[in-house]
């Protein structure tokens, strides 16, 4: 069996090993280790651990070994902080840039109020849970050290829908959220509906005291799960985006409101339900633009039931191919942007052509985000300062916001 040192976490959290036999990717290991292990196809699929890491710790989940939910509870977490921080420095480093950090938050165990569950019928029943590591083997949770315990709780339940509408041969994806009212239940992938499901799946509802179960985007229950977006009251339309944990949203919020201070007209680019263009109104008007209808009908819907905020106007827009052009920026004195993973090019090239003179960029692919950062500051704005935010803990993801300004 093989040696090999491993030198570095590559960015989804693997180590890259190095060897005899070139460089493999190897799971569950940390740098400076010395693992023992083949490689197949560029990976070590079961590295056994020769010398440890000193920042290697005993996972505290039953589950961890087979589960693909984490990927870094073999590391303490001084070390994952530290590392998700140098994962952004590194990648605004690859495009020449530089900028101090403000402030690190990390959301505190079991506070995921939004997961994305699959479930599988079987012979006995169903399992509900997380995806095996690279396998789509279906691991039933018994305890979860991420998700809220609402969330845990609710998994008889959760195993009840799927076995009723669940056929054989699919797999049913279950994003569940919790919220104030309670558990929000959207459900992709079932059997069709028919009077004989609507019945079984709407006792179930209520014998789970949900707040609202949506199969296949038909409504099954009518009490609304509203969530609180600064004053307003938002319904998010099922299975909605949204931040994985209020303290994780909370803290990008904070560093928003922070940059944004002053400003009397915003921009919200790729807005979503309202998670900033709700709380920014309480001082300034808000523009939210956003290529899906329902989460803007919903934040529109949000501000209109909120007495003393200021105009808030929304306008459907695919902002990656029918970004928002200069003349149209010059309306606002400041943008908050928070696109999906693939970042914002198109539109960050349309910013740099623009005389706006601040922005907060909310992004979580620190790759892109570089390359975004890069294209702002050819076009005069200057990064000025980071926060780094870890809501989802002992995975390899991280999000930033961070500071423009124009000099």
């Amino acid at each position: 069996m093989s040696l090999w040192r491993i030198a570095r976490l590559g960015r989804r959290g693997d180590g890259v090993a190095v060897g005899d036999g070139g460089r493999a990717l190897a799971p569950l290991t940390l740098p400076g280790e010395t693992v023992a292990g083949e490689a197949v196809d560029g990976r070590i699929a079961a590295p056994r651990i020769v010398t440890p890491s000193a920042d290697r710790i005993k996972p505290v989940c039953g589950h961890y070994r087979a589960c693909g939910g984490c990927s870094l509870m073999h590391a303490t977490g001084a070390f994952t902080t530290a590392w998700k921080c140098q994962v952004v420095e590194t990648a605004l480093a690859a495009q020449g840039l530089a900028a101090p950090l403000a402030g690190v938050h990390v959301s505190p165990l079991r506070s995921r109020r939004r997961a994305v569950l699959s479930g599988r019928r079987t012979k006995k029943g169903a399992l509900v849970g997380f995806h095996a590591r690279a396998s789509e083997v279906i691991v039933d949770l018994a305890d979860c050290h991420v998700v809220r315990p609402e969330i845990m709780a609710a998994l008889p339940l959760l195993r009840a829908i799927v076995a009723a509408g669940a056929s054989r041969s699919a797999e049913i994806a279950l994003t569940v959220i919790h919220g104030p009212a309670g558990l929000d239940v959207a459900a992709q992938g079932g059997k069709a509906m028919d009077a004989a499901l609507f019945r079984t799946l709407a006792a179930l509802a209520d014998r789970g005291d949900l707040a609202r179960l949506d199969w296949n985007g038909e409504a099954i229950t009518r009490r609304a799960p509203a969530l609180p977006m600064g004053r307003a009251q938002v319904v998010p339309p099922p299975g909605a985006f949204l931040q994985a944990t209020a303290e994780g949203e909370a803290a990008l919020l904070a560093a928003v409101q922070e940059i944004l201070r002053g400003a009397a007209r915003i921009a919200d680019l790729f807005a979503g339900c309202g998670t900033f263009a709700l709380p920014l109104a309480r001082s300034a008007q808000v523009h939210a633009v956003e290529g899906l209808a329902a989460p803007l009908a919903a934040l529109e819907a949000g501000w209109r039931g909120a007495p003393g905020l200021q105009r808030v106007t929304t306008e459907i827009r695919d902002l990656a191919r029918n970004p928002l052009l200069p003349d149209e920026i010059a309306r606002v004195d400041a943008i908050v942007i928070d696109p999906p993973r693939a970042g914002a090019e198109a539109q960050c090239r349309q910013i740099a052509r623009s005389d706006v003179a601040r922005i907060a960029f909310v992004a979580c692919d620190p790759v892109n985000f570089a390359r975004d950062a890069r294209i702002l500051a050819e076009g005069g704005l200057h990064l000025t300062r980071l926060w780094v935010v870890d809501q989802f803990r002992f995975s390899a993801h991280v999000e930033t916001v961070a500071e423009f300004r124009r000099r």
